[in-house]
């Protein structure tokens, strides 16, 4: 007797039940080759199942070659279905890092860079991708160019000249499926074992893993209050490129000023390097008018990166890079081997959403929204923690970063920061060079409430009044 344990209470059909299960057998060696499996009807009687049930299954054994059919004999396990050391598969159980810690437990995340999701405009957005699906033509449904859809390339560059200085013809701009794309195709376009590239530091952890990750040097140059020290930079370098966040250096929140950007590109342009400027959220500035790109000073030399990621949501999967016209080829063939191009009727979509001014709409009304929660943010940190504390970086984006006097967040501080029902992301852990920013703190407030803000600080004081 051939005993299969049946469950009737899961959503696994029958079938799948008893194909699973002798699979499992015959791969781990318990039903050997040569073995004679019972008959269909005598397995479907133990069972107490259908028939069908047993007859399916076997054939799908049939047909991947575990079993063989011997006329006037029965069924038995081929042979050389044996896989020595096999273990049946299971599906781990784990929490996606990303999952939004507020809904799903008491503890507040001051993690960076998410955008109120609660206020995506979806409506609008349903509205639209009603319209793009009747509407769209045949090709939209098929393989499409690697560089993007021209209809968003086009409304893409327009905008970007109107609202950040950029200055680009549609052919220039390439398509991704968000910065990190972006990131790594300008990683593979430039980099090999050994090259060198000079980075801001801080500067975001994950950029730096997906530079290094194609076996690059990462040079550091340090920040202040006015981004990356440009008279710093080495002499004696030949970086690939100099990675930067003019707009909104990330995580220390400055910006750069003409004459940093001047020295900047003087200093490529002496080495031969390029500029990679990442601009991923600047549009939500709330002290002085907006700071045009980088890459409206220096067209030939400066790669320019952004994405809808902390302006929408980062769900869409929706970025772009503006190349250099030398570059754009190369970059091309590079994402067309990455994935063929970034979906195209979500590009439409998109397009439109721009064109018809609902972009502009919806970037003006979550400004108000994170300027009063910058404000909330800021009032509470000055209210509790008095001439303990300096802030930087609070003029632009989801973020600012806090200095504590006399506190040093080692790991052992930050876990226990969690017994306090609050997660906090240090300054230090984007740094390449350890050891200069133990005591500053990263807080993220786009996605919290103001209520959540107050709690959030007032647990924070909590956890910080009771170091040792």
């Amino acid at each position: 007797m051939l005993w299969i344990p049946i469950n009737r209470s899961v959503d696994i059909p029958l079938i799948r039940q008893v194909y699973q299960h002798i699979r499992e057998r015959i791969l781990n060696g318990e039903l050997h080759a040569g073995y004679k499996l019972p008959s269909t009807r005598e397995l479907a009687s133990d069972l107490d199942v259908s028939r069908n049930v047993i007859l399916e299954a076997y054939d799908q054994l049939l047909a991947e070659g575990f079993i063989e059919t011997r006329r006037g004999s029965g069924t038995f396990v081929a042979a050389g279905t044996y896989l020595t050391e096999h273990k049946k598969m299971h599906v781990p159980s784990f929490v996606y890092r990303c999952q939004d810690e507020n809904k799903h437990s008491n503890v507040i995340s001051f993690r960076s860079g998410i955008p109120e999701l609660d206020l995506f405009p979806r409506k609008t957005w349903a509205k639209l991708s009603h319209s793009i699906w009747n509407e769209a033509s045949p090709s939209a449904f098929g393989y499409d160019i690697p560089e993007g859809r021209p209809e968003l390339r086009e409304v893409l560059s327009r905008y970007l000249l109107k609202t950040r200085g950029v200055y680009c013809h549609p052919e220039q701009l390439v398509i991704t499926s968000g910065a990190t794309q972006a990131l790594t195709l300008v990683a593979k376009l430039f980099l090999s074992a050994g090259d060198e590239v000079i980075m801001e530091d801080p500067i975001t952890n994950d950029i730096q893993m997906i530079f290094a990750s194609q076996g690059a040097s990462l040079y550091p140059v340090p920040v202040d209050e006015h981004g990356m020290k440009t008279f710093l930079l080495p002499e004696n370098k030949s970086p690939k490129f100099v990675f930067v966040t003019p707009s909104h250096q990330f995580p220390l929140g400055g910006t750069l000023p003409i004459q940093r950007r001047i020295e900047l590109i003087n200093y490529a342009r002496e080495v031969g390097s390029y500029i990679v400027e990442d601009d991923y959220d600047s549009e939500f500035r709330y002290e002085g008018p907006p700071v045009s790109s980088l890459q409206g000073l220096e067209l030939e030399r400066v790669i320019y990166i952004g994405s809808f990621s902390k302006i929408l949501s980062p769900a869409l999967r929706m970025g772009y890079i503006i190349l250099p016209p030398q570059l754009i080829e190369s970059c091309r063939r590079l994402k067309w081997f990455t994935d063929l191009h970034t979906p195209s009727l979500d590009q439409l979509i998109l397009a439109r959403f721009i064109d018809e001014g609902y972009l502009e709409r919806h970037i003006a009304r979550m400004k108000k929204l994170y300027r009063s929660r910058r404000d909330v943010l800021i009032r509470c940190l000055k209210t509790t923690f008095s001439e303990q504390i300096k802030i930087f970086g609070e003029s632009t984006g989801l973020h600012l970063v806090v200095e504590f006097q006399g506190c040093l967040f080692s790991k052992e501080v930050l876990e226990k920061m969690l017994y306090f029902g609050i997660r906090i992301y240090p300054v230090e852990d984007h740094a390449i060079e350890k050891g200069r920013h133990n005591n500053r703190l990263i807080l993220g407030y786009g996605h919290l409430k103001p209520e959540e803000i107050e709690e959030g600080i007032a647990r924070l004081h909590q956890a910080v009044a009771s170091r040792p």
